[in-house]
């Protein structure tokens, strides 16, 4: 038995998501057809507006509103230091920290040979052109993950920007604070060891 044309589209259009496949698509549309109409409504308003009134900024390619985006907007922040993110989302997690109060930058992705990505697919000719016209960075901190492509375009990133004499540093790797050693892979030791600082 088929499920009735609408529900299929639903189902088809809920698969698109990263991680759902079929069971979880039904699911998902059968629950949107058990939601209140309003619910519904103001869910997919949501999805309109997030597509209609979103872009990324001009300057770092943040996800925002407004051109530049607050961050980029705002003057009391250091803008001697610029950190580099894989997404968007990356930023959020970072000033949940509190902690930095500099520029940021994003890539919108990594080099990744497998998937055909190489630097003209990644927000990199911005990042430098930003870094020629601002006198002012004297530090990009490279954080994009500890993964083979992270690394490769940490890397990349780091031979193209130091012969401008900006400092270029990578956020440290290593054991997470409550771990045990004996549970730690050889990487993450390795990038313990490499990363330790002086007390």
């Amino acid at each position: 038995m088929q499920y009735p044309e609408p529900i299929a589209q639903l189902i088809d259009s809920y698969m698109k998501l990263p991680g759902i496949g079929q069971k979880s698509a039904t699911r998902l549309a059968f629950f949107t057809i058990d939601m209140d109409k309003d619910d519904v409504a103001a869910f997919s308003k949501a999805l309109v507006s997030a597509k209609r009134d979103l872009h990324f900024c001009s300057i770092c390619g943040n996800i925002t509103e407004s051109d530049p985006c607050s961050i980029c907007a705002d003057k009391t922040r250091d803008q001697s230091h610029v950190l580099v993110v894989e997404q968007a989302k990356d930023i959020m997690v970072m000033e949940r920290m509190k902690e930095y109060h500099g520029l940021y930058h994003v890539l919108h992705g990594v080099m990744s040979p497998i998937e055909g990505k190489g630097p003209d697919d990644l927000n990199i000719s911005s990042l430098i052109s930003r870094l020629q016209q601002n006198p002012a960075i004297k530090e990009v901190i490279i954080a994009t993950n500890a993964t083979p492509e992270g690394e490769a375009t940490a890397m990349y990133l780091s031979r193209l920007i130091k012969p401008a004499g900006i400092k270029v540093t990578r956020l440290a790797h290593g054991l997470s604070v409550g771990s045990d050693i004996e549970y730690a892979d050889e990487m993450t030791l390795f990038k313990a060891v490499e990363g330790r600082t002086e007390m």
